[in-house]
């Protein structure tokens, strides 16, 4: 008797690209060279994460990384994906799921990659912020 069989949708990875001033920004890490190598230009080393100057960029990439099995979310408002720690606590895994971060005289403020970031960040400790902040 053989088994049944059905056809399986393969689960898509998520990005979430956020609008700080007049870039749209995202962070991933791909394990697909091919992919990582077509959006390279885009690729900013020293804040990890890969930036798009035009709407057109960032369309241009959309439309590439659909094809190669993501789904997006374009975000403008930054409510509820910005997270919040003490000057004094330890930050260093929040810093690797964040897009963006900033410090103030008596906080560290973090841009999360993503609301599965958020909650990871919630359970190490940091609080969501509530206030108006510009990366």
């Amino acid at each position: 008797m053989q088994a049944n069989t059905f056809d399986v949708i393969p689960k898509r990875k998520h990005i979430t690209f956020f609008k700080l001033g007049k870039l749209w920004v995202f962070k991933q890490f791909f394990d697909n060279h091919e992919l990582f190598n077509a959006l390279l230009d885009y690729y900013n080393k020293d804040l990890y994460r890969f930036e798009f100057k035009s709407t057109g960029a960032r369309n241009n990439a959309l439309k590439l990384l659909e094809r190669n099995g993501f789904d997006y979310d374009l975000v403008e408002d930054l409510k509820g994906y910005v997270v919040q720690l003490p000057k004094s606590a330890k930050y260093a895994q929040i810093l690797k799921n964040a897009v963006a971060f900033k410090e103030t005289a008596t906080e560290r403020l973090f841009l999360m990659k993503d609301l599965a970031a958020v909650e990871e960040a919630v359970g190490l400790g940091a609080k969501i912020y509530e206030g108006e902040v510009s990366f």
